[in-house]
């Protein structure tokens, strides 16, 4: 039997990054785009949780049609 197990997870990562001083709340959403957006940021990167949203199994037979069995959630 083979099985094609999916798993989506959703991350979350902080970043610790030095802004200027004196920009309004405005600047400060831009800096933080144009620095993600460059890609500055990623390598900053930590993850800091996982979360599962889901884990499914397809279980697929050679001879009939593909049956879906759903395992259920999980979150850590």
């Amino acid at each position: 039997m083979r099985v094609i197990v999916t798993v989506v997870e959703k991350i979350i990562s902080e970043a610790h990054i030095d802004i200027p001083d004196g920009l309004n709340q405005s600047a400060i959403k831009q800096h933080i785009v144009d620095r993600y957006n460059t890609g500055e940021m990623s390598t900053d990167m930590n993850i800091f949780q996982v979360d599962f949203e889901s884990i499914s199994a397809r279980i697929v037979q050679e001879h009939s049609s593909t049956k879906s069995a759903s395992i259920g959630k999980v979150r850590l």
